[in-house]
């Protein structure tokens, strides 16, 4: 009978599992040998267990539990793809996670004398300078609060600010990258000094190292002050939303001329959009929108307006939840620029 089979040495070459993998996955019942000498113990194969052996071996190897990897191996074609696609996503989120991690550790170690260059297109990084500076504090009482975070990357350039009651953030693709990522923290009254100037070039390099910082256009550079501050943690905030419970699309600028006095209270039913000054009680108007679900929530009206008037395009997304949770105001038309309000209580 063994003259027909494997020995276990010969059959992980095939397949390419050591001997001892072998004697594990059999002690965990996944491959079993095809026959066991009673006398010495030694185990053979089968050739026709070399595709079972071969998937197995795939299946470890994106590091698939063992589990899981019982799922696809005895359950069925379509059980197996759904693991596998599930356990896809588990790491590529794990790997984005730690791509940011690496991103903010190779940011902070000043003593690191590495050089980053970023180029951009002009009118949209202005754009984006003029959306995001104005979510920056207006004052200096926490130096980092009036700045905007660029966050410099291969794949992505992220501008942020915040003033603890509201945050705006826009991402942009580079045109081109060089060098290793940085983090920078940029007063946002200079960012916005330079944003005509900008707005006017095809092509901005934004360029970082020992020697300083410095926008550069057509060979004319303006030096960019960084500020040695640290910025909140902004990535764990949006990580951290609460799904909605309503969402609805209205239009932008119908919306904003109702926002007058000093609080408002949205009244959102299933597209349908009432604004009423909290103070007066008076129905100040209604929109007809898209979306789901039901809330009332107030907001500042000047905070709101603020948000709404830096966003783009005919219509804006909002993403409601609860009155100690952000609302997120997206650009219906521009989902790589992002606003989050905090709501204010109508109860006093």
């Amino acid at each position: 009978m063994t003259d027909e089979l494997l020995t276990i040495s010969a059959f992980a070459r095939q397949v390419g599992l050591t001997p001892s993998a072998l004697r594990f996955y059999d002690d965990c019942g996944l491959l079993r040998p095809a026959s066991v000498d009673d006398q010495n113990g030694y185990r053979y194969y089968s050739p026709s267990q070399q595709a079972r052996a071969a998937l197995l071996r795939d299946l470890r190897e994106i590091d698939l539990p063992l589990a899981e990897v019982r799922v696809v191996l005895d359950e069925g074609a379509a059980a197996g793809v759904a693991v596998v696609q599930a356990h896809l996503r588990t790491v590529e989120g794990k790997a984005e996670v730690a791509r940011r991690a690496t991103a903010r550790i190779l940011a902070s170690l000043p003593a690191v004398p590495y050089e980053c260059v970023v180029r951009l297109g002009g009118a949209e990084l202005a754009s984006a300078i003029r959306q995001v500076s104005a979510a920056a504090a207006t004052t200096e009482e926490i130096p980092a609060l009036a700045c905007v975070l660029l966050e410099l990357g291969e794949d992505e350039v992220a501008l942020v600010a915040t003033d603890r009651y509201r945050m705006s953030v826009r991402k942009l693709q580079p045109l081109g990258f060089a060098g290793y990522p940085r983090n920078l923290l940029v007063r946002a009254t200079e960012l916005t000094a330079l944003a005509r100037w900008v707005g006017a070039a095809v092509e901005v390099r934004l360029e970082t190292g020992p020697a300083g910082t410095a926008l550069v256009v057509d060979g004319d550079s303006r030096a960019v002050p960084v500020v040695d501050e640290e910025f909140p943690a902004y990535q764990s905030i949006l990580d951290g939303l609460t799904p909605p419970v309503c969402r609805v699309v209205a239009d932008r600028q119908q919306l904003l001329a109702l926002l007058t006095g000093e609080t408002v209270a949205l009244d959102i039913d299933s597209g349908r959009l009432a604004v009423t000054a909290v103070d007066s009680g008076e129905k100040l108007g209604e929109l007809e929108g898209i979306g789901s679900g039901a809330v009332q929530l107030g907001f500042s009206a000047s905070l709101l307006a603020a948000a709404l008037s830096v966003s783009v395009g005919p219509d804006v997304l909002l993403e409601l939840c609860a009155v100690d949770r952000p609302v997120v105001v997206r650009s219906a038309d521009q989902g790589t620029f992002t606003t989050l309000v905090m709501p204010t209580r109508l109860d006093g």
